[in-house]
């Protein structure tokens, strides 16, 4: 299976180095396949606390995608907010979506999702401080720390990814690799979280 994670100046480094450190170590040990990729081909970026890092490769047809959040809030000049506002990459979320395994967010990346017309009448959650800007796209909110409404996988604000990306893998991989990547990182998972149609 390969995730790819989407990546543009101003994301929240948490959003993505969270994640991203769970599934690298599942690709280790599974056939997992990761990659940070920029929308337009590789690019270097810069995150919203200053972080600066590479992306080696561009959007293409992976199996699933994984969509940050960060300067949504506060309507900052560089951040998901203003990739919103741009349309290029919500458009694009919204032409790949319906060939993906899945599609996960978390924080206000599920806001970059809400965008691109994909939580109408679906269980997802967002950054608290969205809660509100997400039930106005029609999303059925749930204030759970991981939402699982199938193809649709969004976690709440900021640290949560790493539960998203742990919870990815027991759903993809088991119980037994999940905890193992939690035990070397020495994470306690929350497991607080909402299955839709359970």
């Amino acid at each position: 299976m390969r995730i790819e994670m989407l990546v543009f100046d101003g994301v929240d480094e948490m959003d993505l180095m969270g994640p991203f450190e769970v599934w690298s170590s599942a690709s280790r040990r599974t056939d997992l396949e990761l990659a940070l990729v920029g929308l337009d081909g590789p690019v270097e970026v810069t995150g919203m606390n200053g972080l600066q890092f590479k992306a080696p490769e561009g959007l293409g047809t992976p199996d699933a995608l994984f969509v940050p959040g960060g300067g949504w809030m506060n309507r900052a000049e560089r951040g998901s907010w203003a990739e919103a506002r741009r349309g290029v990459m919500t458009a694009r979320i919204a032409e790949l979506a319906p060939s993906l395994r899945w599609i996960g967010a978390v924080c206000t990346g599920s806001m970059l999702l809400a965008e691109s017309g994909l939580v109408k009448g679906r269980a997802a959650t967002t950054n608290r401080n969205a809660w509100a800007e997400l039930e106005a796209f029609g999303a059925e909110l749930k204030t759970n720390r991981v939402v699982d409404d199938g193809t649709l996988i969004t976690a709440g604000g900021i640290t949560s990814g790493l539960d998203l990306a742990l919870y990815i893998v027991e759903r993809e991989y088991g119980l037994e690799v999940a905890d193992g990547i939690a035990a070397t990182m020495e994470y306690t998972r929350d497991r607080d979280v909402h299955v839709s149609g359970r």
